[in-house]
C-alpha cells in the first residue's frame, strides 16, 4: 500500500496551512475547524509518517527539516492541482477552435452555421481557414476539417461524405455541351490543389485529355464561382457546388452519359485526449448535416 493510500488527502490540506502558518490556530480559522482538530490530525499524520513535523513548545512553533520538505511539496502538488482545474474551467468557458479547409469552409460549412448556432447558441466559435496541416499537440485547435486524407496519426479522423466529381458550368453554357467529346471545344477549369484532375476524369471516360485549360485556381470556391459566371466548365465536386447547383447557377450536363468519379474528400479531425467539451456536439451536429444533404 502506498503512503497517499495511507494518507487522507484533507490531512495534507490541514497540515498545508498549519505548516504555511505555524500555528494551530491560525490554521483552525482559515479552515473553520477548532485547534485541538487540526493538533489531532497533525500528531495521525506524524504518526503515520513515522516523522516529526513541528517543533513544539509553549511560546511558539515551527517546522522541522522534515516538516520544510513536506510542506514544499504538498504545496507544489496543490499549486498544480488547483491550476488543473482552472485549465477545466477555462477550457469550457473558452472557444471551440475550428480549423478548416478553405473551399469547405466558404462552400459547404458556413451557410448552414446559422443552424449550429440556433441549435447552441452559448457555444462561442472562432474559426481558422487554410491549407496548413494542424498538430493538435502544437496548435491551438480542437477540430480540424482537412481536405484529403490526414497524415497525422495522432488524433481521431473521421470520413466525411463521399463525394462526386463531375463537370459542372452554367445553364447556358451547358446547351451547348452534349457528349463528352463538346468539352475540347470548351475553356475548362481547374483547382490545382484537387486531389482529381481533369486528365483524371478524361482518362476514366476513354478519352484523350486536352495539353491545356482555360483557367486554373489554387481554392476551389474560385474554380464554382468562375463557372458559374460562365468562364468555362469545371470539374468540381457536386457537394462544394451543392448551393450552385440548388439555385441554377451551375449544372451538370454530362451527369447520365459519363463515368463520374467518387472518392472521400474531408475528414474530421479532433485530438485523443483534451478535447474541448463541445467537440462531440460540433461533430455530431456536421455529420446530421451532411447526412440530410446526402438524402435531399
Amino acid at each position: 500500500m502506498t503512503i497517499l493510500k495511507k494518507v487522507p488527502f484533507t490531512s495534507l490540506k490541514l497540515f498545508e496551512s498549519a505548516g504555511r502558518t505555524c500555528s494551530f490556530t491560525a490554521a483552525a480559522a482559515e479552515l473553520g475547524l477548532t485547534a485541538s482538530a487540526i493538533s489531532h490530525s497533525i500528531k495521525k499524520l506524524e504518526k503515520e509518517l513515522d516523522v516529526r513535523l513541528f517543533h513544539r513548545n509553549t511560546r511558539e512553533m515551527s517546522l522541522t527539516r522534515d516538516g520544510e520538505t513536506l510542506l514544499r511539496c504538498i504545496q507544489k502538488g496543490l499549486a498544480e492541482i488547483e491550476e488543473g482545474f482552472k485549465g477545466l474551467a477555462q477550457k469550457k468557458d473558452r472557444p471551440l477552435r475550428i480549423h478548416t479547409a478553405p473551399s469547405f469552409a466558404h462552400q459547404w460549412l458556413l451557410p448552414r452555421l446559422s443552424s449550429f448556432i440556433q441549435s447552441f447558441p452559448n457555444v462561442e466559435l472562432n474559426f481558422s481557414a487554410n491549407t496548413d496541416i494542424v498538430r493538435f499537440e502544437d496548435d491551438d485547435f480542437d477540430i480540424d476539417i482537412i481536405y484529403g486524407e490526414p497524415k497525422i496519426t495522432v488524433c481521431h479522423k473521421i470520413p466525411l461524405s463521399v463525394e462526386q466529381l463531375t463537370p459542372l458550368c452554367n445553364p447556358e453554357l451547358a446547351q451547348r455541351i452534349k457528349t463528352p467529346e463538346d468539352l475540347y471545344g470548351c475553356s475548362l477549369i481547374q483547382c490545382d490543389v484537387q486531389l482529381y484532375q481533369w486528365r483524371g476524369w478524361f482518362e476514366e471516360n476513354n478519352l484523350v485529355p486536352p495539353e491545356r485549360y482555360g483557367l486554373s485556381f489554387d481554392r476551389s470556391f474560385m474554380a464554382i464561382k468562375a463557372a458559374a459566371d460562365g468562364l468555362g466548365v469545371v470539374l468540381e465536386s457536386m457537394l462544394m457546388a451543392e448551393q450552385e447547383i440548388r439555385n441554377g447557377t451551375l449544372v451538370s450536363p454530362l451527369m447520365k452519359t459519363t463515368k463520374e468519379i467518387h472518392y472521400i474528400g474531408h475528414y474530421f479531425c479532433y485530438p485523443q485526449f483534451q478535447q474541448h467539451p463541445y467537440t462531440g456536439v460540433f461533430k455530431n451536429w456536421l455529420l446530421n448535416e451532411l447526412n440530410i444533404a446526402h438524402h435531399r
